[in-house]
């Protein structure tokens, strides 16, 4: 199931740089996750200052 980016996001970026098949993009306000693409691998939420990125 791939992840999500709560409405918490910082939009700091540190998740996009570390995702490894470049899902997350930035978004309005906040960065979001393409669903299609995300492999559900967990980089972005170990990286996320404040817990943003979820599983679906």
């Amino acid at each position: 199931m791939p992840y999500v980016i709560s409405d918490d996001c910082i939009a700091c970026g540190a998740c996009a740089g570390d995702c490894p098949v470049e899902a997350i993009s930035e978004g309005d306000g906040k960065y979001v996750i393409d669903g299609d693409t995300c492999i559900a691998c967990g980089a972005c939420a170990d990286v996320c200052p404040v817990g943003a990125p979820s599983e679906a």
